[in-house]
């Protein structure tokens, strides 16, 4: 695109776009954004999807959960069920929505934030996934194990609390 070139095509409603974020930085998604953290058990151990961003993208190379910009109008639930649909070829009728929550922002009332959506598969076992092309690779990962992985920054740094999260909802 040279500077005489009209801008991309938005399309009406996204919420696709940097935003001002946390600690002024510079973070996707012009409503604030949100991703699923999908539990199933895979070989008896409590286990959570997980994607490999690709190498375009932001913080390419890193684990993280699917997720992304919040559309118009639209809660951070459907934000997020959206997005692994998207990105993981998901069903939302095999998803059970069991918390949601703010792990990052608000840096101001009515600023941009992340929601973390934790959910669990309907019939507990883990699901058949399709990546897209924001994927190098999906992969349902030991809860106990994640932390071992090279993380997206934000979860990183949000994922002791959404684990603590997790835990209490599972006893």
């Amino acid at each position: 695109m040279n500077a005489s070139s009209p801008p991309p095509a938005r399309i009406p409603g996204s919420g696709d776009g940097w935003a001002a974020g946390p600690g002024g930085r510079r973070v996707w998604g012009l409503h604030g954004a949100a991703g699923l953290f999908l539990l199933a058990r895979v070989d008896g151990a409590l286990s959570v999807l997980l994607q490999l961003r690709a190498g375009w993208t932001n913080q390419g190379g890193t684990w993280g959960i699917p997720g992304g910009a919040r559309d118009t109008g639209e809660t951070a639930v459907e934000a997020a069920v959206r997005e692994a649909s998207e990105e993981c070829g998901l069903n939302a009728t095999d998803i059970e929505v069991l918390w949601s929550g703010v792990t990052s922002g608000p840096v101001e009332p009515g600023g941009w934030t992340y929601t973390t959506v934790i959910a669990r598969t309907r019939s507990g076992e883990a699901l058949a996934t399709h990546a897209n092309e924001e994927s190098e690779e999906l992969r349902w990962v030991p809860l106990d194990d994640v932390h071992k992985l090279k993380l997206l920054g934000a979860f990183g740094e949000s994922l002791p609390a959404i684990i603590e999260r997790v835990r209490s909802l599972h006893g």
